[in-house]
């Protein structure tokens, strides 16, 4: 039986294999990309939200459910564009806006702060918390007296309060230990407000013993400065500060403390203090009297207060002694050196050694810029080579004892920056640091007993504060 011969293929091998190539692409390419009807059916299916629990069982028996491997995902939210969340899921979920070149962004509601620096402006603070050069105008137009917020210092902390805007709500800004400045917005622009705490006043105590100097003994002791010197004033009468201290001399002192918030921010007045010098002690208590003056007086009631004080500089060292038989440093001649110098720096103040009336106010030969001041019908005191005089000091004028009348100088002859000081009774010369000085009036009889019931208290809280201190250190 004869074969017969195979038909010849329809296609060259080579055409099959192209054409089966091309139809594997094209299925492959319809499951990547779907017809855009698929596309959109998903997208309207990943929106889709959950049937309430009764819906969805009526719904389970008329359809039947889609196996979960068939069901397409969700699009992400940045396809989602038939359908936009509520207010709440998208503060949730959506991530924020991306900012608009040109668009102010929405700030968060709440607190800003920040501290000055150096070259700090109200300008440049405003823009630091994201507040526009507008706003600093509206301050500071709102109110003559938010101009106080362009006072600024280093270190001092402004406290903003924004709305949801960024708007400014309110400003304020602490600029001591008791005052807050504070601008509120209202509906009539900004409202400038000044609040001052009042800080408790307590009674506190001090003791110190002195090893090199009365100002560095009272520092350790927890005085401040002007303490000290009204210290040194209130036994000024009694002590010369310039001569008279002398190592292991003492002091106890009571006096007023300010506190705000548990924090010391200040203090007030020495209320009673006990000052031994060279073995002796001397005690005051401040009083006011029914009629409002105060003064210091002894524990017995005698006045602390003086005709005329001691030492009219205070911390002086004294350079040259009254002498009948001096050799001037400058004429190099024996002369009689009728008063006292102190030595003190160049601008150190010069005080009225008590009250009376200015004969003279101007330059006096070698003496240079002088002061000259009656003391009633006896008493004359001078105060020479000043550098200048105190406001208000003419001839003429009245002044009061411890009033400030010029400032340590140099002039007229003179060989360094002193104050030349001469002491007069009855028109004769007296050495000042040896004259026995007039005392002032003591408490009256009608005050004396309300005085012992204040005073009293004072002496003995000040001794049991010593006593507690004396044996914490044993």
């Amino acid at each position: 039986m004869t074969k017969l011969p195979k038909a010849p293929p329809l296609y060259p091998k080579t055409h099959l294999l192209a054409a089966s190539g091309i139809a594997a692409l094209l299925s492959l390419a319809l499951l990547v990309f779907p017809s855009s009807d698929v596309e959109a059916k998903r997208t309207t299916m990943g929106l889709e939200m959950p049937a309430p629990l009764e819906q969805l069982k009526d719904t389970e028996e008329q359809q039947p459910v889609a196996p979960i491997a068939e069901q397409p995902s969700p699009a992400p939210f940045a396809q989602i564009e038939n359908d936009t969340p509520t207010d709440t899921e998208q503060a949730a979920s959506a991530p924020p806006a991306p900012a608009v070149p040109g668009e102010t962004a929405k700030k968060e509601p709440g607190h800003r702060q920040v501290v000055v620096a150096k070259g700090d402006t109200l300008s440049t603070l405003f823009e630091k918390v994201g507040l526009p050069a507008t706003t600093v105008h509206d301050v500071l137009a709102s109110d003559k007296q938010a101009k106080q917020f362009t006072q600024l210092k280093r270190g001092q902390l402004l406290q903003f309060e924004l709305s949801a805007e960024g708007e400014l709500l309110s400003l304020h800004s602490k600029v001591s230990d008791l005052d807050t400045i504070r601008l509120t917005k209202g509906a009539k622009g900004f409202a400038f407000n000044r609040e001052t705490s009042k800080p408790v006043t307590r009674e506190a105590y001090a003791h110190g013993v002195i090893k090199n100097s009365l100002s560095q003994s009272a520092q350790r002791a927890g005085l401040s400065h002007s303490q000290t010197m009204d210290m040194a004033s209130i036994f000024g009468y009694d002590v010369d500060f310039a001569q008279d201290i002398r190592q292991g001399d003492e002091f106890d002192v009571i006096y007023e403390q300010k506190v705000l918030e548990g924090k010391v921010i200040g203090t007030g007045s020495i209320l009673s203090a006990r000052f031994t010098n060279r073995g002796k002690t001397y005690t005051a208590v401040r009083y006011t009297n029914k009629q409002g003056n105060t003064n210091y007086y002894t524990a017995d009631g005698n006045s602390m207060r003086k005709a005329f004080i001691r030492t009219p500089v205070d911390f002086a060292r004294i350079s040259s002694r009254f002498s009948m038989g001096r050799k001037h440093p400058i004429l190099n001649k024996i002369r009689a050196h009728k008063g006292v110098d102190y030595a003190a720096p160049r601008g150190t103040p010069i005080k009225a050694a008590g009250d009376g009336k200015v004969t003279l106010a101007g330059r006096r030969g070698g003496y240079g810029n002088t002061v000259i001041i009656q003391h009633g019908n006896s008493y004359t005191t001078l105060y020479g080579h000043m550098q200048g005089f105190a406001k208000g000091i003419k001839t003429g004028g009245s002044v009061k004892q411890g009033q400030v009348i010029g400032y340590i100088g140099t002039t007229g002859l003179s060989t360094g920056p002193h104050l030349h000081y001469e002491f007069q009774v009855n028109g004769v010369h007296v050495d000042p640091l040896g004259q026995k000085l007039p005392m002032a009036d003591p408490i009256a009889k009608a005050e004396k007993q309300r005085f012992t019931q204040f005073s009293q208290p004072l002496m003995a809280k000040m001794d049991q504060e010593r006593t507690t201190m004396l044996a914490s250190k044993r």
